[in-house]
Parts: C-alpha cells; sequence; structure tokens
C-alpha cells in the first residue's frame, strides 16, 4: 500500500484550491493502486516561523514543539507529497511557506550533519498543485516552482509535476469540466 500526504496550503477549505486537491485525490482514490492518504489543512496546525536559530544544525532538528512535528513523522513515512497552494505574490502562500522553511531540519541534518532524518533511500514523489486568481500570464507562477522544487529535494521526493491554473476568480476550478479531468488523472 503507498502512503500519500495531501498538504492543503490554502487558508480557504472548499473553494478553488481545496477543491482540486480533493479531485486529484479522488483519482488517487480509484486508481489500481492500493493507496492510503492523509490530508492535512495547514490553516488547521500551529507552525511557528523558522528563525533562523541553527539549532537543527547541530540536531537535525527543530527545537520547536509545534504543528510541525505531525508533519515531519508524514514526510518520513509517505510515498508521495502532494501539495496544494494558493499563488500569493507570484510564490506559494506564507502558511504554505513557513511549512516549507520549517523543513531546514532536514536539509541541516542532510548537509550539515551527514546524518538525514529522513530516509534518504525510500523512493518518493512530489507533485504541486498551483491556483491563481489572476488571468494568466506567461509568468505567474515563476516564483513557486523554485520553492517547490527545493522542498522536494529537502524531503527526499522525486519532483513528477505540476498542475497550474489561472484565472479562478471569473471561473471557479469546480466549474472548469477539462482541469477537473486533468487533476482527477
Amino acid at each position: 500500500m503507498k502512503k500519500v500526504i495531501a498538504i492543503m496550503g490554502s487558508p480557504r477549505k472548499g473553494k478553488n484550491t481545496d477543491k482540486l486537491l480533493d479531485k486529484l485525490l479522488e483519482g488517487l482514490k480509484d486508481s489500481k493502486y492500493e493507496v492510503e492518504i492523509k490530508k492535512v489543512y495547514l490553516r488547521d496546525l500551529e507552525i511557528g516561523h523558522c528563525i533562523g536559530c541553527g539549532y537543527c544544525e547541530k540536531t537535525g532538528k527543530c527545537f520547536m514543539n509545534d504543528g510541525m512535528n505531525v508533519l515531519y513523522d508524514e514526510f518520513d513515512g509517505a510515498d508521495g507529497v502532494v501539495i496544494a497552494s494558493p499563488v500569493y505574490f507570484n510564490s506559494v502562500n506564507s502558511i504554505t511557506k513557513a511549512m516549507i522553511d520549517r523543513c531546514q531540519a532536514y536539509w541541516s541534518s542532510k548537509y550539515v550533519l551527514k546524518k538525514p532524518s529522513i530516509d534518504r533511500e525510500k523512493k518518493r514523489f512530489g507533485y504541486f498543485l498551483c491556483v491563481g486568481g489572476a488571468p494568466e500570464t506567461d509568468d505567474q507562477f515563476d516564483g513557486s516552482i523554485p520553492v517547490i522544487d527545493y522542498f522536494f529535494r529537502a524531503v527526499n521526493n522525486q519532483y513528477k509535476g505540476n498542475l497550474l491554473c489561472s484565472h479562478t476568480d471569473d471561473k471557479p476550478t469546480w466549474e472548469r469540466e477539462d482541469l477537473m479531468n486533468e487533476a482527477y488523472e
């Protein structure tokens, strides 16, 4: 059985990002694979901001005892991670970025201490959903993709792809059959 953690980074439940993520998860459930899915709403977790204190460079772990502890365990045990975030100012939103920044502990354990706190041998996949309300532009998601790429590297996931959706202020995701079908597939 494959285990997938789905991170819902939007603060808005039941809206564009959430609906698109649900459709992708529905497709995973209906696939030929046996999949256990854990969906996590970042807005429901108390996650402090990385303060750059260097504690993780000495221990491989973050000193904060908060909602990230749940995610640290999930990232190590997962076979795949799906991140869903709205695009804010050409990047992921702040609650998603706070979660990503707190994965500095993984980076420090791997590259500073040379004692990874996540299983580096385990093969995992990563997939990114990003939704923007503004009309589509060529560079609308350019700030998001490198952030997600580095996040997937930190948690040892092979970045498999994106589903990027613009113009949701005028036409919500759930009203776009082609988009919902793409998420499902």
